[in-house]
C-alpha cells in the first residue's frame, strides 16, 4: 500500500534530527576555538612543588604557541597559582611567573616527595556536566525511529529528562513525548549504564488511505535501561533499550519496544 500523508511526519522528524546535529557541531565550534576562562581547582592550585627533571620550561602564555622565557632548574621549587584548560601558571623562586603544560608538572615532587598527580581537564569537564542534547536513530516496534532528548543532572547519580521521538511506519506515523527520571550509578566512570522510568503521550496517526482506521491518543509509560560513554571532548555515546506501554482504553493496554543509539553534546 502506498505511503501517503504518513510521510510528511517522517520528512519533519528527518528534518529536526538534521537541525540538532547542525546545532550539536555549531555548539562545539566556539568551544574548541575559545579557551574556557581560568579556573582554580581544589588540590591544583596554591600547592608547591619541586622540580624533578632537569628543568621546567615556563611560557608566556597558555599554549605551545607562546615562548619559553624562563627555565626552572632540577630541585628548585615552584607554586601552582591557577589552571586554564590544561596550563598552570606557576610562580618560580625569585618571583618569574609563567605556565607551564600539564605533563612537565606531572613529573614534579610534592613537598612529600611524591609524584604529583593532575586530573585531565576533559574528564573534569565531563564529570562536571549538567546539561545534555542529543539525537539517535533507532527502531520502534520494527520501524524507523527518530529521537531527540535533553539530559539534566539534578546530582551525582540523577538525572531528569525530555525527550521526543517520530516512528514511521508502513500504515501510520507515531509520535511519543515522554518525561523521565534517570539513575545513573556510576556516572563518574567514562562507561555508564543506567536506567530510568517516566510517563508521557503516544500519538498514533494511521494513513488516511486505510478505512476506518482512527487516530489514538494516549498516555504511555515507560522503562529504560541503557549505557552512556564519554568519547571526547564534549561529546558521548549512548545505546538505549526501552519498553513503552500505552493506555490505549480504561481496560487496555499495549506494548512495544524501542532500540536506539546516538550522540549528545554536554555543558
Amino acid at each position: 500500500m502506498p505511503r501517503t500523508d504518513s510521510a510528511s511526519p517522517f520528512i519533519l522528524a528527518r528534518r529536526m534530527l538534521s537541525g540538532a546535529m547542525l546545532s550539536l557541531a555549531l555548539a562545539v565550534a566556539p568551544a574548541a576555538a575559545q579557551a574556557p576562562a581560568p579556573a582554580e581547582g581544589a588540590g591544583d592550585t596554591g600547592e608547591r612543588l619541586q622540580v624533578a627533571e632537569a628543568f621546567l620550561e615556563m611560557h608566556t602564555g597558555p599554549g605551545r604557541g607562546y615562548p619559553v622565557f624562563h627555565v626552572v632548574e632540577r630541585q628548585r621549587w615552584v607554586m601552582v597559582e591557577l589552571r586554564h584548560t590544561d596550563w598552570y601558571r606557576v610562580r618560580a623562586e625569585g618571583g618569574p611567573v609563567g605556565w607551564v603544560h600539564r605533563e612537565q608538572l606531572a613529573r614534579t615532587l610534592t613537598a612529600g616527595g611524591a609524584r604529583k598527580a593532575f586530573r585531565d581537564v576533559l574528564l573534569d569537564d565531563f564529570l562536571g556536566r549538567r546539561l545534555e542534547m542529543g539525537a539517535a536513530m533507532g527502531r520502534f516496534k520494527g520501524e524507523s525511529l527518530l529521537k531527540l532528548w535533553l539530559h539534566y543532572r539534578l546530582a551525582d547519580t540523577l538525572a531528569a529528562e525530555v525527550a521526543t521521538g517520530q516512528v514511521q511506519g508502513v500504515f501510520s506515523g507515531t509520535e511519543l513525548w515522554s518525561l523521565s527520571l534517570t539513575s545513573e550509578p556510576w556516572s563518574d566512570q567514562r562507561w555508564s549504564p543506567f536506567l530510568s522510568v517516566g510517563v508521557g503521550q503516544f500519538r498514533n496517526i494511521p494513513n488516511t488511505s486505510l478505512v476506518d482506521a482512527a487516530p489514538v491518543n494516549a498516555r504511555q509509560a515507560h522503562a529504560t535501561v541503557g549505557l552512556r560513554w564519554h568519547l571526547t571532548q564534549r561529546f558521548t555515546a549512548r545505546l538505549d533499550w526501552s519498553l513503552y506501554t500505552a493506555f490505549v482504553a480504561d481496560q487496555r493496554s499495549t506494548e512495544y519496544r524501542a532500540f536506539s543509539a546516538g550522540l549528545a553534546f554536554f555543558f
